[in-house]
């Protein structure tokens, strides 16, 4: 019997429309200072998934010489085993009904863990873990914000086993949270914020939302030999150096900035199997898998932009007054009720 793990379904009708009419202020009244990223060898398109099955890819996981990837919604789990050109193995499913399914990680004992995490309107009492284990076996993990409700489309998987997400905002005020405890299949574990990081806008083209998408984090991602995290937006990645398990002292450093190709709705992130380079892609068929190489070790992105981290919308440069600056917040603030309401997975 399938157990339900959430009531609505994803999808995409409506998002791109929606989002460019409620964020066309962004546009007028500044354009802003891209952040410096780092110089790399360019990206390469590994393959491009073309399987119907996968129009969604809002998770993806390199593993070997295979990929994993999931779609972001469906009415059950279904992971996708790729190999190096795109095309479907196998799948392994599982009985649950997600709510809304955004990011996918895989533990040291090949555990595939779902984060049943996305909420566009912020209304959902819990969020869930879903594991798939290697005997066939699942489970799901019930989480509680300490706050409030938070869409979250970020999974991070530290070496230890610890699960964190991260908080997807428009402002780019991302919160990050780890359970208080450990987790368990009946009850509802709690979550507590660990971290905050802070996005700034960059300049970097791609994504539904225009300029906001440079601010709204993802997916993230922990390489298989546990030396780093990333997290991406829709147009950047931010990779970390990571010591041991300890994600929210790495999240206190400054990252590396990659500008990423640009793509309609990219959310999925991984290492590659050795951690010389990040493989992204996102939603649509066909959609194109890309390898960013990593030519560089992680480095401070733009000191100079430090004091304006709390502020999206520097002013510095672009010519933007205090007022135009509140007038933004405001349409922001009318682009998050806006973009919750279209965004919403269809019934």
């Amino acid at each position: 019997m399938r157990e339900l793990a959430g009531r609505r379904r994803s999808g995409v009708q409506g998002r791109r429309p929606a989002a460019a009419i409620a964020l066309a202020g962004l546009v007028v009244l500044g354009s802003g200072v891209p952040a410096s990223a780092q110089t790399a060898a360019g990206p390469v398109t590994r393959c491009q998934i073309a399987d119907p099955r996968l129009p969604e890819v809002s998770g993806l996981v390199v593993v070997g010489d295979r990929m994993l990837a999931m779609n972001d919604g469906g009415d059950q789990v279904d992971v996708y085993e790729l190999d190096g050109e795109c095309q479907v193995l196998t799948v392994q499913s599982a009985p649950l009904d997600p709510f809304d399914p955004e990011d996918l990680a895989v533990g040291a004992d090949g555990t595939v863990w779902l984060a049943d995490t996305g909420d566009n309107n912020a209304a959902r009492e819990t969020v869930a873990l879903l594991a798939l284990r290697p005997d066939g076996s699942s489970e799901v993990y019930r989480l509680a914000y300490p706050d409030r409700p938070r869409d979250v489309e970020a999974l991070l998987l530290a070496p230890d086993g610890t699960p964190y997400l991260v908080s997807k905002e428009v402002l780019g005020a991302s919160k990050v949270y780890r359970p208080v405890s450990a987790l368990v299949g009946s009850g509802t574990v709690g979550l507590t914020e660990v971290a905050g990081v802070e996005f700034t806008l960059t300049g970097t083209p791609g994504g539904p939302v225009g300029r906001a998408g440079q601010l709204m984090v993802t997916g993230g991602a922990v390489s298989a030999d546990g030396r780093y995290l990333a997290l991406r937006t829709y147009t950047d990645a931010y990779v970390w150096p990571l010591s041991g398990s300890d994600v929210a002292g790495a999240l206190a450093a400054e990252p590396t900035r990659i500008a990423l190709p640009e793509a309609p709705q990219g959310e999925a992130i991984s290492f590659t199997a050795d951690a010389t380079g990040l493989v992204v892609a996102g939603e649509g068929v066909p959609s194109d898998v890309t390898v960013v190489p990593l030519t560089a070790p992680p480095e401070p992105a733009a000191a100079s932009e430090a004091g304006a981290a709390a502020d999206p919308f520097p002013g510095g440069g672009t010519g933007v007054s205090p007022i135009a600056a509140g007038v933004v917040a405001a349409l922001i603030a009318a682009a998050v009720v806006w973009i919750g309401g279209r965004l919403r997975r269809r019934d």
